[in-house]
């Protein structure tokens, strides 16, 4: 797999040898969740049942990229235990040398593995898990199965969270998340898209929480005082699009199996 770096506007992104952008760090704010994505994979911070700014014990990201999960983490969560999956050393490697990656400790360990056969083999329990992992085509093969989904589901702490990066048009979300239904029980949540197309799917251990929207802007309100990670818009998104007659594909609706 090729890695490329390029640097435009004060902005560094990090490419598999096509112009799809696997990750970006603004130079000037190294720690920051520059991509929307991202941010809103964060969103399950709220759904969490303890107080912010308080974060997940044990967290597991499949898929490295700039680092920018791992670092904005790390940052504003410095007990929280976080175990990064990378199936490719070459990404750790750009991600040190570029992404500002921080040193591995007792709260931060890298393991060079295949994300699905990792959890598939693994023991521990996670809080929080981020599934972010795609080659240079933009695929995730094994991360978008059901057979993948019903091991995070195994792997997850009571009342523990999964939050996934999907790609690529319609037929490949109804896919991810008719299998993603299967594995939960129909205890999930869609996402609407943000500006660059992603789409982010939830889902949890026990039952979808309830929206109570004011409560999750007052808990948005304190992440932002205390990281600077504003999920305000974010929430507007979900609430609008909730309350829209004209949207067919609600994210509380799950798709048929």
């Amino acid at each position: 797999m090729t890695i490329e770096i390029r640097e435009e506007a004060g902005v560094r992104t990090l490419h598999f040898g096509s112009d799809w952008i696997q990750g970006a760090m603004r130079i000037a704010r190294p720690w920051a969740l520059e991509l929307a994505y991202t941010r809103d994979m964060l969103l399950s911070l709220l759904f969490h049942e303890q107080e912010v700014p308080a974060f997940p014990e044990q967290v597991l990201q499949i898929g490295l990229g700039s680092a920018s999960l791992t670092k904005f983490i790390h940052r504003h969560g410095p007990q929280t235990v976080q175990t990064i999956v990378e199936i490719d050393p070459a990404v750790r490697t750009a991600a040190r040398q570029f992404f500002k990656l921080p040193e591995e400790s007792r709260h931060l360990k890298l393991v060079i593995d295949d994300g699905a056969l990792f959890v598939q083999k693994s023991v521990s329990l996670f809080d929080l898990m981020l599934i972010d992992g795609f080659d240079e085509n933009a695929k995730a093969g094994a991360l978008e199965t059901a057979a993948f989904y019903q091991c995070c589901r195994a792997r997850l702490a009571p009342g523990g969270i999964l939050a996934i990066n999907v790609v690529g048009g319609q037929r490949r979300l109804q896919h991810c998340v008719r299998q993603l239904n299967l594995a939960f029980e129909q205890q999930t949540l869609v996402l609407p898209a943000c500006d660059s197309g992603n789409r982010i799917l939830f889902a949890f251990a026990s039952v979808v929480p309830q929206l109570q929207f004011p409560t999750l802007r007052d808990k948005a309100s304190r992440l932002k005082k205390f990281s600077g990670l504003d999920l305000l818009p974010t929430l507007a998104r979900l609430e609008q699009h909730l309350r829209s007659p004209s949207k067919p594909d609600r994210p509380l609706a799950p798709l048929p199996v």
